[in-house]
């Protein structure tokens, strides 16, 4: 089983009232800093998420006690888990929290090395995904080597213009690293190749398998791109294995109706998908060994 860590609380979070230290907060406990991203291609007033901040010198002081607890109950219900916005480990958009947008905002650093030798010790064993996703900077990457960390390669993201290069593409994918056709952000495969792609992109896509593309069929194709990868773990969205549409995506980001509501039915798991499924697992070697 695979978990998810949200880099940040909520406010009026359980955790922010009973260790109201460990964030930055002023003498009546309201926040202080809050989280965000800056201004970038997707939007000219960046993202105010408005979570408190970290106050990483009392975190530090205490060893991380509030985080290694955090972990910890997460290691009870899951194997592994995907850390949710690594780059804020390393060096985090900081917002003033009477500020309307993410502009007026700044980067602070974290003890990132210190913090997950810490980790390490309390759980020599442990297994982190580092979502790397977006613009990730030298020293986010030197941490994430570091410490062997695998990141996350998206298919979806693959097919612009600077395909050959692109770190997403197949081809660049390295063995440690998680690949995905999208995440629970992304628009399904087939919603993806319907309302996404210009012909260009889609002649790209053709052109990087090898055949003429069909919407029918584009899901098992790129499902068959992240199978053959080198990457040490593939992950489908259930959606994509049964090549739903665009209705059927998880979540769209940036709203707040609709989301998080696609359930999987029984009879949708086909024997003639479950078939195909496990024919590609085992030609590209991913078959587990029975118990």
């Amino acid at each position: 089983m695979i978990g998810d860590i949200p880099i940040y609380v909520n406010y009026d979070s359980a955790d922010v009232w009973s260790h109201p230290e460990v964030f930055s907060l002023d003498a009546d406990k309201k926040p202080v800093n809050v989280a965000g991203v800056p201004p970038d291609y997707f939007s000219s007033t960046g993202q105010l998420w408005g979570h408190p901040v970290y106050n990483w010198d009392v975190l530090k002081d205490s060893k991380y006690a509030w985080w290694l607890r955090r972990i910890e109950q997460n290691l009870m219900m899951f194997h592994l888990f995907r850390l949710d916005h690594f780059r804020g480990f390393v060096g985090y958009w900081q917002v003033k929290s009477d500020e309307e947008t993410a502009i007026n905002g700044k980067w602070v650093q974290a003890p990132a090395e210190d913090f997950f030798k810490a980790v390490i010790r309390k759980f020599p064993d442990i297994q982190i995904i580092a979502e790397d996703l977006g613009v990730i900077t030298p020293d986010v990457k030197e941490v994430m080597e570091h410490f062997g960390f695998p990141g996350m390669k998206v298919l979806l993201f693959a097919f612009g213009d600077d395909l050959p290069t692109n770190p997403y593409a197949p081809h660049n994918h390295v063995h440690n690293c998680i690949v995905y056709t999208g995440t629970h952000d992304n628009n399904t495969i087939r919603g993806w190749f319907k309302k996404e792609l210009d012909q260009e992109a889609k002649n790209r896509v053709a052109d990087y398998i090898g055949h003429d593309l069909q919407e029918k069929n584009i899901h098992w194709d790129i499902i068959r791109l992240a199978m053959m990868s080198v990457a040490s773990i593939v992950i489908v969205p259930m959606q994509d294995i049964l090549g739903l549409g665009e209705k059927d995506r998880m979540n769209l980001p940036a709203t707040l109706q609709g989301n998080w509501r696609w359930r999987l039915k029984h009879e949708q798991l086909t024997p003639a998908v479950k078939k195909k499924l496990a024919e590609l697992t085992e030609i590209y070697g991913r078959k587990q060994p029975a118990d």
